[in-house]
């Protein structure tokens, strides 16, 4: 059985936090944008920097530092 990441477990668990936040206290379109436009920014973000740079330690900052901004959204459009 191959190992656990828990870094990618973490990052997952994370971004599925922030799409079921967003879909109970902003509804459906809010669930749906955080789930499915996350993952349309953030997979070719990651790629575009394994690419270039093979810089794991890079990706991984693009990555969390993108939900965390997508975060961020959420709760200032929530307290809006």
């Amino acid at each position: 059985m191959p190992r656990l990441h828990v870094e990618a477990l973490a990052f997952c668990v994370a971004w599925a936090a922030v799409a079921i936040a967003g879909f109970v206290y902003a509804g459906r379109l809010a669930g749906a944008l955080l789930s499915v436009g996350l993952m349309l920014v953030v997979m070719p973000a990651s790629a575009l920097i394994l690419s270039r740079t093979e810089d794991f330690a890079l990706e991984r900052q693009a990555r969390w530092g993108i939900l965390a901004i997508a975060g961020l959204g959420l709760a200032i459009w929530l307290n809006a």
